[in-house]
């Protein structure tokens, strides 16, 4: 069952809580990802026009199928109250046939339009 790259996890930050549990709750719904883990109080130090910045965000942990990086992207973008937010993604290589199954089953296979 469990075949490399079908699967992949997401990483988005996002400047509040409430913001990062709209999106999460934005991408379950619309099924886009099967889970979104929120890490409070990161630390992001950045280059943002010129200057380094310190900021606290959330970093979201998200769970979905690679076929939906696309959509998911495009919600998030379209959601994120950052002018340029991070969508940066890794394809799971290894993981639990169960749980691998578990996304599968919350996240349809994109749709060939």
């Amino acid at each position: 069952m469990n075949k490399c790259g079908i699967h992949s996890i997401v990483h988005v930050t996002a400047p509040t809580i409430e913001s990062a549990k709209s999106l999460a709750r934005g991408l379950i719904t619309k099924d886009l990802a099967a889970c979104v883990n929120l890490i409070p109080n990161v630390t992001s130090i950045y280059k943002w026009k010129g200057e380094v910045i310190e900021d606290s965000e959330i970093l979201m942990v998200i769970k979905t199928r690679t076929s939906r990086i696309g959509d998911l992207t495009t919600y998030v973008e379209s959601q994120h109250p950052y002018d340029v937010c991070e969508v940066i993604s890794t394809k799971i290589e290894n993981g639990n046939d169960s749980y691998m199954k578990y996304i599968s089953e919350c996240v349809p296979e994109a749709s060939e339009n």
